[in-house]
């Protein structure tokens, strides 16, 4: 999936070309961006002010990713007054996350992919040892 500059919507060429929707998920997931809006969003609900301020990118660069995120039905929105809370609306992205945490580790590339979790704890995974916290997002 890429991102339309003009609409900043996703563009769904490639499943309507024939892609499985899975190769989509995983495209929407390659970018970094994304990637990081999604890892924030684990943490709880945010703004687009929000988003701007801790991760250091332009409005309208969060903005084009939230809709790109949007579309393909991993976040959502919620209004209260003038603003817009974003926040993910399907769980179980975040057992993707581990999962991912965890073959990374087993290849030997210990990352932090989930919120919450200390270098130790992601040792420990990749090490084959339970961890401590168990599976808090």
């Amino acid at each position: 999936m890429a991102i339309d500059d003009e609409g900043g919507r996703c563009v769904s060429t490639d499943v309507a070309a024939g892609i499985p929707p899975a190769v989509a998920l995983f495209r929407s997931l390659a970018d970094e961006t994304r990637l990081r809006i999604v890892q924030r969003l684990a943490r709880g609900e945010a703004r687009v002010v929000d988003l701007t301020g801790e991760l250091g990118l332009a409005q309208s660069t969060v903005s084009k990713h939230l809709a790109c995120l949007r579309d393909c039905g991993l976040i959502d929105y919620r209004a209260e007054g003038r603003q817009s809370f974003y926040a993910l609306t399907r769980p179980e992205l975040m057992d993707l996350l581990d999962s991912a945490e965890r073959l990374l580790g087993a290849t030997g590339h210990v990352v932090a992919l989930r919120p919450g979790r200390d270098a130790d704890e992601r040792s420990a995974q990749a090490a084959g040892r339970p961890s401590r916290q168990g599976m808090t997002p």
